[in-house]
């Protein structure tokens, strides 16, 4: 069973930084890619980040230019998230995309106040 374990999250205020760390426990066999997604309660998950095993990572227009992925190992990714804004408030999601199937990791939160 494939285990991705979040950590980083936690309360900063508004134009500070928060880095996220996605690591996955077990091998995942066919990864296609990582990506990170973001959920508010009472509204849809949204996509925020994802990078492919060998290429460049792609962005929300959300957080363009404010958020960096990035491979740290072959197991672990990182989120590096600058100029934080009160909407980017929500729970972060590490989600692995394989051709087995999709795995998400528990979530992290991330406060940001104002």
């Amino acid at each position: 069973q494939v285990q991705l374990v979040e950590s980083g999250g936690g309360l900063v205020q508004t134009g500070g930084s928060l880095t996220l760390s996605c690591k996955a426990e077990t091998y995942i066999y066919s990864l296609n890619a990582m990506e990170w997604y973001r959920q508010v309660p009472g509204r849809q998950r949204e996509f925020v980040a994802s990078i492919p095993k060998a290429g460049a990572p792609n962005y929300a227009d959300s957080v363009l230019s404010r958020f960096t992925m990035y491979w740290q190992s072959s197991s672990t990714v990182i989120l590096q998230m600058n100029s934080l804004k009160a909407e980017d408030t929500a729970v972060y999601y590490c989600k692995a995309n394989s051709r087995k199937g999709d795995y998400w990791g528990q979530g992290t939160q991330v406060t940001v106040s104002s």
